[in-house]
């Protein structure tokens, strides 16, 4: 006799074997023992939490003969049927593969006939939410009012992609993921009756990879016990190709610590193991997500499953880190699977890691607030601070004709010749170019990237408390009197986070003094371009 998995072998017959999801089946055993079941079924959640089995028990014990408590008696002829396969009037349908309109009109052409031995014929639809629009159309009307001796058991993972037109003439169980302790225990049983050793350690483990699922659990220990009879958290890791917990421990320290070479070797030790890259980043963010709760849950309500001593680790490990930081490594992490799933694996690990351990290569905000916060922790030696040139008095202002009214003194001096100093030290019209202005477009990219694009070839000039910007980009004016001043702020505190000094900003025009024998002139022309912080 060829080979039966175990998921298989083990798959429930009855309710009352249907583990972890008692909220569902004593609804459904309360239904049969008091004849009130309704022609169709929605059962929906995430794979292999038992609704295709649910679906198979249902549809048996609606037509046993002899039904204790509303479990099928597995004794009578139609049982018997059942269980074996060979039930004519229990039909299921893939619609993955059945999903066209032709499909559902042919299925109710044949729903008019009798059931050949049954009370009745039942129809289970597994993943029901590939159906097409037009199958669903066709199937309406059945839905909602088929023959006396027809139910309607549709099964889905994607329970969003069905109509609601589909939702409101079906009776809707959610299945949950099952509970990680009840999978333990229910992988010790079936260990136990194939003659298997389990240690708890790998149990866990294997629950822990299920995540809420018994059919993957069940196909996790079979692929064990093709290994080895004796399955521990070694033979589950091995099998898996999972990094291990040492290896999580590890890479996390490299990453706190910024050991950038560190965490590279051991990826390629990794890789080199044949350790999936899509597996490392899903175990790795759920190693990060165990910190995360530890840093935030209280002991006693933590959804952790893992060992007594890997928690002991973990909450070693998340004592030292940051919340922020925490949090800062899944969202890079999270970004890096959808990346991963088209890229080259092994590349995008090594550029997510890399930017983990290195903020500094990284242009998100979340990476500079890092770059922050590590320096005020005193992680790296702060840069020195920068003096702002001295302060100049501005000239004199220029005498005008007492004949004419006086016009008003503009706020800051606009059409100074272009200098060419080589540093921040003030020519002697009292203006310095900044030598740093590329340091504080850096920060501005990362800050505000559009009033960074804007400035990409401009310069900047001091004048007393002035930071005077040469934008030849004609957007630079319009940008900075808009937006109630935001983009001036993020370039005020860019210049002061590089200048150390908190500067007024204004334009800077490098016009020729062509005009500065007529001081009438020469006014007017300032009074066109105000100060940008009026």
């Amino acid at each position: 006799m060829a080979y039966q998995a175990l998921y298989r072998k083990y798959r429930p017959k009855t309710f009352s074997d249907v583990c972890g999801q008692e909220h569902i089946t004593e609804t459904l055993k309360n239904e049969i023992a008091t004849g009130t079941t309704v022609h169709a079924y929605l059962f929906t959640g995430t794979r292999g939490t038992g609704k295709t089995s649910c679906a198979k028990i249902l549809a048996n014990a609606v037509n046993c003969t002899d039904t204790k408590d509303g479990n099928p008696c597995l004794e009578c002829e139609s049982c018997r049927a059942s269980v074996n396969g060979e039930n004519t009037d229990i039909v299921e349908i893939d619609a993955a593969s059945n999903n066209g309109v032709d499909s559902i009109r042919e299925l109710r052409e044949r729903i008019n006939f009798a059931p050949a031995s049954s009370k009745y014929r039942v129809y289970i639809i597994d993943e029901v939410h590939m159906l097409s629009i037009g199958a669903f159309n066709a199937l309406l009307k059945t839905l909602e009012e088929p023959p006396s001796h027809v139910i309607f058991i549709l099964a889905t993972t994607e329970v969003h992609k069905l109509p609601a037109t589909i939702l409101s003439r079906c009776q809707r169980f959610d299945f949950r993921r099952i509970d990680p302790q009840k999978i333990c225990e229910r992988l010790q049983f079936i260990a136990d009756s194939e003659g298997l050793t389990l240690t708890p350690e790998a149990a866990t483990l294997i629950a822990s990879a299920a995540d809420g699922g018994m059919r993957d659990a069940l196909s996790i220990l079979d692929l064990c016990a093709s290994s080895s009879k004796n399955i521990d958290e070694a033979t589950v890791e091995s099998v898996c190709a999972m990094a291990g917990n040492d290896y999580l421990l590890e890479l996390a320290d490299f990453i706190k610590h910024r050991q950038t070479e560190d965490a590279l070797l051991m990826l390629d030790k990794l890789h080199n193991s044949s350790v999936d890259m899509l597996r490392l980043l899903s175990e790795l963010i759920s190693h990060y997500r165990d910190l995360m709760i530890i840093k935030t849950v209280n002991d006693a309500n933590r959804p952790i499953v893992c060992s007594t001593s890997r928690l002991k680790a973990l909450e070693e490990q998340a004592a030292d880190y940051d919340i922020k930081d925490i949090m800062y490594t899944l969202n890079c992490l999270q970004a890096s699977t959808a990346l991963m799933q088209n890229g080259n694996r092994r590349c995008e690990m090594e550029m997510a890691i890399i930017k983990l351990c290195e903020p500094s290569v990284a242009v998100d905000l979340e990476a500079l607030e890092r770059r922050i916060r590590a320096l005020e922790n005193g992680v790296t030696a702060p840069p020195p601070v920068k003096t702002a040139p001295p302060k100049v008095d501005k000239p004199a202002p220029v005498e005008i004709d007492d004949s004419e009214p006086p016009l008003p003194e503009p706020p800051i001096e606009e059409d100074i010749p272009l200098p060419t100093p080589v540093d921040n030290t003030p020519n002697p019209d009292g203006v310095a170019q900044v030598k740093e202005w590329s340091d504080i477009l850096d920060i501005l990219k990362t800050t505000c990237p559009l009033i960074a694009g804007v400035l990409g070839d401009s310069k900047a000039y001091i004048k007393g408390d002035y930071l005077l910007i040469d934008a030849k980009n004609s957007q630079f004016r319009t940008l900075i009197k808009t937006a109630n001043g935001m983009y001036k702020d993020h370039i005020r505190k860019a210049a002061e986070q590089v200048l150390g000094t908190t500067y007024k900003l204004g334009p800077y025009n490098a016009e020729k003094q062509n005009k500065a024998s007529d001081p009438l002139l020469s006014l007017a022309d300032k009074l066109k371009n105000l100060d940008f912080n009026q």
